[in-house]
């Protein structure tokens, strides 16, 4: 495997070098990172592993695959800077909204892309990783990388059109289900359990009903009816939030992001 450089080094950016050093898909040496703070990216690679470069191009001549994840507004400049250092490389993004066709505008011809969007659960392995189908990485380097991500939870190619409305459920949809944790755990508290076994009851059963319906296969509504028995506790609580509209209560919030 080829060294990759890392532009920018975030939170997203050190679950990802974390992941591959633990896994050890990559070694340390194989994982460059360039950021404007020096002091906290030396503080990170210290604690990661990586190599800390001090300034960009100590990078761009020892890689040749990169990983784009500084900030979205930031990348326009990055790229009338690097532009010609990419030539004949690989280079990836997890920036959201820089999609193929965006960065087309900016890449030489010769630079090789792929766009990534990445969730905040793969920081702890069990993340929704998006690959763009349209791209221009060779076959096996694709292979490469999707194995690579692979270890920060589940790779999903998707088509162009539709990258827009995955990356709206899979990235926003964990501050929805944040909020449906919070929302439970007060509901714990206001009957007297303490708010830490609350947040900490509501996620495993979070985290246990989604691991079910993955396993099985089967619909939603079906393991929700399994729940269910007749005049019991469950069904009234489904009634409440049927009242409330919460499945469309979801779907407004697609529609706000959209």
């Amino acid at each position: 495997m080829k060294r990759i450089g890392f532009i920018g080094m975030g939170n997203m950016a050190q679950a990802i070098a974390s992941g591959w050093i633990s896994q050890k898909l990559l070694t340390p040496d194989q994982i460059y990172a360039y950021a404007p703070h020096y002091d906290k990216l030396k503080k990170n690679a210290e604690k990661i592993g990586f190599t800390a470069c001090r300034d960009r191009k100590e990078m761009l001549e020892a890689c040749d695959v990169f990983l784009m994840a500084c900030k979205p507004y930031q990348i326009e400049g990055i790229l009338g800077e690097i532009k010609e250092d990419l030539k004949g490389k690989a280079l990836l993004s997890v920036a959201a909204g820089w999609n193929y066709e965006r960065y087309s505008a900016y890449l030489d011809p010769s630079t090789r892309f792929q766009y990534i969007m990445p969730n905040t659960p793969a920081m702890v392995g069990e993340g929704v990783l998006l690959f763009e189908e349209t791209n221009s990485l060779e076959k096996e380097e694709r292979e490469r990388m999707m194995g690579l991500f692979c270890a920060l939870g589940k790779v999903e190619i998707i088509p162009d059109h539709l990258m827009g409305v995955a990356m709206a459920i899979t990235g926003c949809g964990p501050a929805f289900i944040d909020m449906i944790i919070e929302g439970l755990g007060d509901a714990g508290v206001k009957y007297g359990l303490p708010r830490d076994k609350a947040y900490a009851l509501t996620s495993q059963m979070i985290l246990g009903s989604a691991k079910l319906q993955l396993k099985t296969g089967e619909h939603p509504g079906l393991l929700k009816d399994k729940v269910c028995s007749p005049a019991g506790t469950t069904i009234r609580g489904v009634d409440a939030l049927e009242h409330m509209g919460i499945r469309a209560a979801m779907i407004d919030a697609i529609d706000a992001i959209m």
